[in-house]
């Protein structure tokens, strides 16, 4: 999985986890299918236990790595489980990373760099948030940096030096992701997905979906459905075509 982060490219393997700050801005590169797990800390809940928070900036590594995504590997399957007291042991796990970040991961004290490039990720976190808002709708550059006071030359550049890729990519990311999701939970065809998330048409979609999935959607779709029939214990079971639309 190549995972960006202000412009700058990690490649992360399995098992490996990474630690994003607050309004950074990053995308996600991974053609082949896999299972991630996101863990969002809502800032607020440091301000009653720890003092300076502003800023508050964490290492994106330390020697606590392997401990840490024990923490959140075990987080997960407490709650796939669900045993009794099972959010006991999640709320436990959870306080050890809290504490973890304050006490190994915490950048003491940020210089003038990461402060500078904080407001700048903070700027261009608000264009984002505005943009996962109005994907469905259209996002030509040039709109979108009238909106918000800037020249489309300026956001442009933004995009790259902070997000590392450009504004097109990101649009087209966030709506192939969003795309993805109709995918496998809904009977929606390819054509009604695409227009539904601001593609123009499904070829559109399929070529960002292929890029960023390494299938078409159709035949992404196809092989979950196939996967989850031999979980089940359904294998070589047809799908049921009265119920799945056919994709063109």
């Amino acid at each position: 999985m190549d995972f960006y982060i202000n412009s700058r490219l990690y490649r992360l393997g399995r098992g490996q986890f990474i630690l994003v700050n607050s309004n950074e801005v990053h995308s996600i590169d991974c053609p082949e299918p896999n299972f991630t797990l996101v863990l969002q800390i809502p800032r607020g809940l440091f301000d009653a236990y720890v003092e300076d928070v502003d800023p508050l900036l964490f290492l994106r590594s330390c020697g606590k790595d392997k401990e840490m995504a024990c923490l959140i590997r075990r987080m997960q399957e407490a709650d796939a489980y669900r045993q009794p007291g099972y959010l006991f042991q999640i709320l436990r796990d959870f306080y050890q990373i809290m504490y973890l970040l304050v006490t190994d991961y915490r950048i003491p004290q940020a210089d003038k760099e990461w402060k500078n490039q904080n407001r700048n990720t903070d700027r261009l976190s608000r264009i984002t948030n505005y943009i996962q808002a109005h994907y469905k709708e259209d996002l030509k550059l040039e709109g979108v940096a009238q909106i918000f006071g800037f020249s489309p030359a300026y956001l442009s550049r933004m995009f790259r030096k902070y997000a590392g890729i450009n504004y097109k990519t990101y649009v087209s990311d966030l709506r192939t992701q969003a795309g993805y999701r109709l995918l496998l939970n809904t009977q929606m065809s390819v054509g009604e997905i695409a227009l539904e998330c601001g593609f123009p048409d499904s070829r559109s979609f399929t070529k960002a979906f292929r890029r960023q999935y390494g299938m078409p959607p159709a035949e992404y779709r196809k092989n979950c459905y196939r996967s989850q029939e031999m979980e089940n214990g359904y294998e070589g079971k047809n799908i049921d075509n009265n119920n799945v639309k056919k994709e063109p």
